[in-house]
């Protein structure tokens, strides 16, 4: 079992030396930018259509075309963190996430833009499933809410800086100098852990071979808590993905804002999980998390009806916001669930990342798919759908503390 820098050779798990939050927030800092960059193209897509002369259908594709590779890159970096270390393997995704970002400005054509968004997600994926896995090594269960809700709250507030500061940053600077400004961002934090390297030191784990890894995950999988918990993961990362990554055009369709209006409508998104993710990870250590994965699950099906009906403009950033809290008072709780699901936290964490952007990717292209029936009644079919999964979380979560 990997283990932290800081536990003595005598050791044993139940006496683990818990990190510092501050080491959560630094490795909380790779996921920050790679999630600002995933979502700062979704609400500039109008502007991509008319530049480069493509219905916004066809530019839609540019966010599919990264989650899904990013999902499936994500099954392989986890194993290997397993083997070679936690902080070597974000440090080579994050590595190559910068210059892959770097690339992608000097596209000339919406083909090679998604060609290249699809490379970006390939080196990504290393980052954030990684950080996991090692908060899963550093902190017992009945603390490891907090660290998911801060890394999670980090992972919302890059989700919310990329779709409003990248579309104000794009009216300003244009949309080939928004991803060398994100490279350099990465550039920076990159440099950040490197200089903090010796804090992230760890025991190599031997990697499972390919058999025993395929075997690690149908023994998870084979596990009604498994089944249930990586169900609802996939679920409600369609429904987020696939309105969050459509927010953007819904307020240009509906209230004909212009990119920097839309950054600032946008801003919302993400401030609950910066704010309140820690708060809401020890209400979830405390409370349990049967009540608050269904509340969470609510509150976002209610808030994506309401979006649907057109509601003046300031109610409709006041649920931007709502939005992202139902996010944050359940991904990070699947997280904290599939962390007790193995031994193999690497395993386990990288089936729970390629399931989660899977259902990223399928939830920003099943919009796509839908969205010639109109803005408003795409965002009621998942409204309406997110219904139904909470009605059915109550009782799939009922046992969970």
């Amino acid at each position: 079992m990997n283990t932290c820098h800081n536990i003595s050779k005598n050791a044993t798990s139940t006496s683990l030396e818990i990190p510092s939050f501050t080491l959560v927030a630094i490795l909380s800092l790779g996921t920050f930018i790679i999630f600002f960059q995933g979502f700062m193209v979704a609400p500039i897509l109008p502007h991509l259509s008319g530049l480069f002369r493509v219905s916004v259908r066809h530019v839609s594709f540019i966010e599919p075309a990264y989650l899904l590779s990013y999902g499936i890159s994500t099954l392989i970096y986890a194993p290997l963190s397993d083997r070679y270390g936690r902080f070597k393997v974000i440090i080579f995704s994050l590595s190559g996430f910068i210059l892959i970002t770097a690339s992608t400005g000097l596209a000339e054509s919406i083909d090679q833009l998604i060609f290249l968004r699809l490379l970006t997600g390939l080196m990504a994926g290393g980052v954030a499933p990684t950080t996991i896995g090692w908060i899963g090594d550093c902190f017992p269960y009945e603390k490891r809410g907090h660290a998911l809700g801060l890394f999670f709250g980090f992972m919302a507030a890059g989700t919310a800086f990329g779709s409003s500061t990248g579309a104000l940053l794009t009216a300003f600077v244009g949309w080939r100098a928004l991803f060398w400004i994100v490279a350099g961002m990465g550039l920076l934090i990159l440099i950040v852990l490197l200089f903090n390297r010796r804090s992230f030191l760890q025991k190599k784990q031997t990697a499972a071979k390919l058999k025993n890894m395929i075997t690690e995950y149908y023994n998870i999988l084979k596990l009604p808590r498994g089944q249930r918990t990586y169900s609802f993961v996939l679920l409600n990362s369609m429904f987020h993905s696939g309105i969050f990554a459509w927010t953007g055009y819904y307020f240009f369709s509906n209230y004909h804002l212009d990119e920097k209006s839309v950054g600032l409508a946008l801003l919302g998104y993400g401030i609950p999980g910066l704010l309140l993710g820690p708060m809401i990870g020890k209400m979830a250590d405390r409370y349990g998390r049967n009540k608050i994965i269904p509340t969470g699950i609510t509150i976002g099906a209610l808030s994506t009806l309401l979006l649907a009906m057109h509601l003046p403009l300031p109610l409709s950033c006041l649920l931007v916001a709502t939005l992202s809290l139902a996010f944050d008072m359940t991904h990070p709780l699947f997280a904290a669930i599939i962390t007790t699901l193995s031994e193999r936290k690497g395993v386990a964490i990288g089936l729970f990342a390629f399931v989660m952007f899977m259902g990223y990717g399928l939830g920003s292209l099943i919009l796509s798919l839908i969205i010639n029936i109109g803005i408003n009644e795409s965002f009621q079919v998942f409204g309406l759908c997110a219904v139904l999964g909470a009605v059915i979380s109550i009782f799939a979560f009922k046992n969970e503390k």
